[in-house]
């Protein structure tokens, strides 16, 4: 069964796709609104296949879509020239081209779906006003009046690429403040006959003063957080003492491991798992895991961690070997060191 519809699939790709080249190949001398209306169709085909393919798990069905959208793109290009009853409209399909790259640049199944469904929409509606336009072009009519209906259906904003408004956050929040004392503002009146004019203006004027005043006083309370975006002076980091050590501020846990490395080639394993066992710890404080204190003992550190799963049994196995080759004088062979330097990357490298 999963053969035949296999089969069934690559034989409408490859009809579709024999078509297109033939098509593509009259659409060189002239493209009229039925070609339009037939490229379009072609496309929606094209589009509604690879909704099927993204919808397969694996590399192929990935290929695929990606082969039948250089199909679509193909049937439409960005800019193009249509003949209709004696007359040329400009058509700009440059949005198409935008949601194709957004397609590209999407890694999830669920994101490329999406903008895949997205664009056949916007083509069925495309599809659905030029074949409205085709019907009444069959009854006597006005040719500015359709050139023009056509031409304000590819213009409307649904064709039509969104942009982004521009400016920065304080623009925005001075914009929105003005419409809303706009919004408070009384609408002024044509001054009845009779009626002071002087009373009506200084009114108008003690409103407005009062609006610019309160949108200055606000300025200049929040202006300067929001320009300088809430920066904050980073602390300067001190050095730190972990198990009896001394680390300057620059040292890092690198540091640290490759001070144990070339203590563990000079043959001091012992040293060796006490360096590379503070770098344990000061990579933890680094990022935030445990805090590190003069006063704390390894035990200390190893409770610290004691809700972490995972990160505590990798951390316990360390700690006891830590205390065995260091508090207990254990001697420490090579095949100490190199377990205890693979416990070391394997819960940083799980992390």
């Amino acid at each position: 069964m999963k053969l035949t519809v296999h089969t069934r699939r690559t034989g409408i790709v490859a009809a579709l796709t024999l078509t297109s080249i033939l098509f593509l190949a009259g659409t060189v001398l002239a493209a009229t609104l039925e070609d339009y209306d037939s490229r379009l169709s072609r496309a929606i085909a094209f589009l509604e296949l690879t909704q099927t393919y993204l919808n397969q798990s694996g590399h192929s069905g990935a290929q695929r879509a990606t082969s039948d959208l250089d199909v679509v793109r193909e049937q439409l290009p960005a800019k193009e020239t249509i003949h209709f009853q004696g007359r040329t409209i400009a058509v700009d399909n440059s949005w198409l081209e935008d949601e194709l790259k957004e397609y590209g640049k999407s890694t999830k199944a669920v994101d490329r779906a999406s903008t895949v469904s997205r664009i056949t929409e916007r083509l069925k509606s495309i599809q659905e006003q030029v074949r409205a336009l085709q019907s009444t072009a069959t009854t006597p009519g006005d040719k500015d009046a359709d050139k023009g209906r056509l031409a304000e259906i590819l213009r409307r904003p649904e064709y039509i690429t969104h942009v982004e408004p521009q400016g920065n956050a304080l623009e925005r929040l001075v914009e929105r403040l003005l419409r809303w004392l706009g919004k408070l503002m009384p609408k002024s009146k044509p001054i009845q006959p009779g009626s002071s004019r002087f009373v009506a203006q200084a009114a108008q004027i003690i409103v407005i003063g009062i609006c610019v005043l309160a949108i200055a006083l606000l300025i200049w309370r929040y202006g300067p957080r929001l320009v300088s975006g809430r920066r904050k002076k980073k602390k300067k980091r001190e050095a730190r003492i972990v198990l009896g050590e001394r680390l300057e501020p620059d040292q890092t846990a690198a540091d640290l491991l490759a001070q144990a490395e070339a203590l563990a080639r000079e043959g001091n394993l012992r040293a060796a798992i006490r360096k590379a066992y503070i770098a344990l710890l000061c990579e933890l404080g680094d990022r935030k895991i445990l805090s590190l204190a003069q006063y704390k003992t390894n035990r200390d550190y190893l409770n610290a961690v004691r809700d972490k799963g995972s990160l505590y049994i990798s951390m316990r196995k360390l700690t006891h070997k830590f205390e065995l080759h260091w508090y207990g004088f254990v001697p420490a062979g090579e095949a100490d060191w190199d377990e205890f330097r693979n416990g070391y990357k394997k819960i940083f490298r799980s992390d």
